[in-house]
């Protein structure tokens, strides 16, 4: 089975537009765009805006309505209607945090690209069974880390990661000196917090922070 080549962003150039992908809890629309600017300032346009809360899908709809720049997907899909509802909000993306051939057989028959995510070689070979072959490694601490991520990359030379979960300032270098990773999601960058004191800044600062870090 081949992925869908109706995506607008295909999953190698998504992965390739910067080391940090950061994991956005949003609750309120009007924090969507203080936040997106904030990392934008910074130089990170790729943006992924979960599921997890009922304000997200407006979330998504702003950002890539007002901040065409910005690079905005939606994150813990985990169905063919969330797919579709983050399509149709503008969503240039959408991760998952695992994997249903349901939602892969929607992927490929969608029109923005599915970063399913995995744990197990199994899961990575029913991915693979569907054409895809650029996946989220998720939660990555917890499931072995750096150490599991290398050791898949024998039997799998051409799989690529973006692993997410446990990953922050202390550990990302090392997930991202694997020849296997392009990019590391986390939310270490954007914590309630700092949301709910409005310190945008400090964003913009972690940010700058961390890209000078992985460089």
């Amino acid at each position: 089975m081949t992925v869908s080549k109706n995506w607008q962003i295909m999953p190698k150039d998504l992965f390739n537009m910067g080391p940090i992908v950061p994991v956005l809890v949003i609750n309120n629309v009007e924090e969507a765009l203080p936040i997106a600017e904030a990392l934008l300032t910074a130089g990170i346009k790729v943006l992924e805006v979960t599921l997890r809360t009922s304000a997200a899908l407006e979330v998504i709809s702003a950002i890539a309505k007002e901040l065409p720049e910005a690079i905005v997907g939606s994150g813990t899909v985990t169905n063919r209607q969330q797919l579709q509802q983050s399509y149709d909000a503008g969503a240039k993306f959408a991760i998952s945090p695992g994997l249903t051939k349901d939602l892969l057989q929607a992927g490929n028959e969608g029109k923005i690209a599915l970063i399913p995510g995995i744990s197990s070689i199994s899961e990575l070979m029913d991915g693979a069974d569907y054409g895809y072959d650029h996946l989220k490694f998720f939660p990555a601490e917890a499931s072995g880390g750096v150490n599991a991520i290398k050791s898949i990359g024998g039997p799998f030379p051409d799989i690529r990661f973006c692993p997410t979960g446990g990953i922050n300032l202390g550990n990302v270098r090392d997930y991202l000196a694997l020849p296997n990773v392009v990019c590391c999601g986390g939310s270490w960058l954007v914590s309630n917090s700092i949301v709910e004191n409005k310190n945008w800044s400090e964003i913009t600062k972690l940010a700058n922070q961390a890209l000078a870090h992985v460089k």
